[in-house]
């Protein structure tokens, strides 16, 4: 008759291997561990996509008072069109924003629109900080550097429009 299976099967003797010896013929089967007792971090690849960090990257940005809009003239145009069509909100959020991603680092390159009147240096600064922190924090990757380009200034509306009505009456 055969063997019950409990008593076929020795349990491991080893931490890092198991090792099985059939009570019948006496051989020794070793194979090594799948991730039992490693530490949950080594057990497997994290990948973080480039679009993650241009979004986590442009909230970041506009978090900053002194920011008016991320992005060049065409972008925010294209921007102002795509933002009408229904589900293609999220591009929005990394409009103006370009990364770079490595395994462990990012670069990360800004196109800004500033609110006049303020210091652009001391703006830039503070979007500088804000986002190393916020992508630093968020994904764990090394930001090596962070390029901030200013396209244009936003001018406060003054009522001006409406000039040109009062002088046709």
């Amino acid at each position: 008759m055969t063997e019950p299976i409990s008593s076929a099967v020795e349990k491991p003797e080893t931490p890092d291997t198991d090792e099985y010896r059939s009570g019948t013929s006496g051989t020794t089967l070793q194979t090594a561990r799948s991730g039992a007792g490693q530490p949950p971090a080594t057990r497997g690849r994290t990948t973080i996509a480039g679009g993650v960090v241009e979004k986590i990257a442009g909230l970041a940005a506009r978090e900053v008072p002194g920011i008016h809009a991320l992005g060049g003239g065409f972008a925010r145009t294209i921007g102002a069109m795509r933002d009408r069509v229904p589900r293609a909100r999220g591009a929005a959020v990394s409009r103006g924003v370009k990364v770079e991603v490595g395994e462990r680092q990012t670069a990360i390159d800004l196109d800004v629109v500033v609110e006049y009147g303020v210091s652009i240096t001391a703006v830039a600064a503070e979007v500088r900080e804000n986002v190393i922190a916020a992508v630093e924090r968020m994904t764990g990757l090394e930001v090596v550097e962070v390029n901030i380009s200013v396209d244009d200034v936003h001018l406060p509306d003054d009522g001006s429009s409406d000039a040109s009505e009062v002088r046709v009456q």
